[in-house]
C-alpha cells in the first residue's frame, strides 16, 4: 500500500500537470531544490572564485522551471533524471552567456600555457607543475589554480562569430552534422582518449582516485574528502595536480 507522502506528492503532480496549480508548482520546486543545490555544487567546484554561486543558483532554478514546464509524465522517465539534464545545462548556458572569467586570470592562464608548450619543446616531455612554476616565478598552488579555475574558458560558445569565413557567420551556422566524426576526428578522439588514459596511469594512487570519484562517480570535493578522510582544500590540490597533467594532453590535441 502506498505511503501517505507517496500519493500526497502524486496529487501535487496531478495539480501542476492537470491545472497548472500554482502552490503545486512551489511545492514541486522546494521538493526538487536540493537537485539544483546539488549541481551547483558540482559545477562551481572548478570555477574562479568570483562566480557568485547565487548566480548559478538561479541559472539552476530556471532549468528546474524549464523541467517542470515541460516534463511528460506518460514517459518512463524519472523527474529527478530530466530536470538534471535541464538544471545542468541552464547553468553551463547561464555560464557562457556571461564573461565569468577576469581579464587577469586570462592572462595569467595564456602565460602558463604558453609556458608549458614551451619547456615541453626544449624538453621533448610532458613537464611537471613545478617545473612550470620555477619557470614563471610562481608557485606550484598558483599554476595548478590557474589552469583549474580556466578549464572551462576553452568550452566554445556555437553562437560564437567565426574567423574562418569572411561572411559574417557564427560557429552554429557553419557546423554540417553535430552527430558525426569525420574518419581524421574519430582517430583523433581515440587517440586522446589513449593518451588520457596514459596520463591517468602514471597519477599516483589518491589521484587516480580521486579523479575516478569526481568525474566517474560524480561525488562533490566534500564528499571525496569524507570518503579519503582529508580536508577539501587537500582533496581541491590534488584533484588541480591531477587536472595539471591532464589539461597537458588536451592542450596538444587541441592545437
Amino acid at each position: 500500500m502506498p505511503s501517505s507522502s507517496v500519493i500526497e506528492d502524486k496529487q501535487v503532480w496531478e495539480k501542476w500537470v492537470n491545472d497548472r496549480d500554482v502552490d503545486a508548482c512551489d511545492t514541486l520546486i522546494r521538493m526538487y531544490m536540493p537537485l539544483v543545490n546539488y549541481h551547483v555544487q558540482r559545477i562551481s567546484v572548478g570555477l574562479p572564485r568570483n562566480v557568485n554561486k547565487e548566480d548559478l543558483q538561479s541559472h539552476g532554478m530556471i532549468g528546474l522551471y524549464d523541467a517542470l514546464e515541460k516534463f511528460d509524465m506518460s514517459r518512463d522517465l524519472k523527474f529527478d533524471t530530466y530536470a538534471s539534464f535541464r538544471i545542468r545545462g541552464a547553468i553551463i548556458d547561464g555560464l557562457r552567456r556571461e564573461d565569468w572569467l577576469p581579464r587577469s586570470l586570462r592572462e595569467k592562464a595564456k602565460k602558463v600555457e604558453a609556458t608549458m608548450e614551451k619547456l615541453e619543446q626544449t624538453h621533448g616531455r610532458y613537464v611537471t607543475e613545478e617545473e612550470v612554476a620555477k619557470e614563471l616565478g610562481m608557485t606550484v598552488e598558483d599554476v595548478t589554480q590557474v589552469l583549474s579555475e580556466s578549464f572551462m574558458a576553452h568550452k566554445l560558445s556555437i553562437d560564437e562569430e567565426s574567423n574562418d569565413s569572411e561572411r559574417d557567420e557564427s560557429f552554429q551556422t557553419m557546423i554540417e552534422d553535430t552527430a558525426a566524426q569525420s574518419p581524421e576526428e574519430s582517430i583523433m578522439t581515440e587517440a586522446t582518449k589513449q593518451e588520457l588514459l596514459h596520463v591517468i596511469k602514471q597519477l599516483n594512487e589518491k589521484e587516480q582516485l580521486v579523479v575516478s570519484l569526481f568525474y566517474y562517480e560524480e561525488l562533490t570535493l566534500t564528499e571525496i574528502g569524507q570518503v579519503l578522510g582529508l580536508s577539501t582544500s587537500r582533496i581541491s590540490q590534488i584533484h588541480s595536480k591531477a587536472l595539471f597533467r591532464m589539461q597537458q594532453v588536451l592542450m596538444k590535441n587541441r592545437s
